[in-house]
């Protein structure tokens, strides 16, 4: 079990109180002491109903949003990251910015060794938008590559 060291920082979980954020806000994430920090794992998140507002039009965009990645020490905590996805729902941005944002903060809050994030948003204008985003260390360059390379022919294969 974890100590209340462990858990300092993480304030959300079990919060019966929790307000539900009205536009984007990075400063809701907070992260938790990884135990395993000597093994390679993979974490996964799945979030089927992400949603953000187009930013020219203001309509609703409906996405999935998927990410995984191999963490270091600091491993982000989950109703967080619910909260600040949730974050974006009044959020004004494209498809592909919102995918680069979510990375690259969730990159500056653990400093993963590796990281990627999916986005596959329903059809608007009969066009489906698939962006991927990812980032790894220097031990993990290339697995980055190869998922980027893997990303082109993925985005074929939903579509069809």
């Amino acid at each position: 079990m974890r100590t209340d060291h462990e858990l300092e920082g993480v304030s959300l979980l079990g919060n019966q109180g929790v307000k539900y954020p009205s536009d984007y806000d990075p400063a809701l994430l907070e992260t938790f002491v990884n135990k395993h920090p000597d093994a390679e794992y993979v974490v996964t998140f799945d979030c089927p109903e992400f949603t953000t507002l187009c930013p020219k039009t203001g309509q609703p965009d409906f996405g999935h949003i998927v990410i995984s990645y191999i963490p270091r020490e600091r491993m982000v905590e989950s109703k967080s990251l619910k909260l600040y996805l949730f974050s974006f729902r009044n959020h004004g941005d494209f498809h592909e910015d919102c995918v680069n944002i979510i990375l690259k903060d969730l990159r500056a809050l653990m400093d993963p060794r590796y990281i990627e994030v999916t986005g596959i948003f329903m059809p608007r204008g009969g066009i489906s938008i698939y962006p991927f985003a990812n980032w790894g260390d220097s031990d993990h360059t290339a697995l980055a590559e190869q998922r980027r390379r893997e990303s082109f022919s993925m985005g074929v294969k939903k579509a069809l």
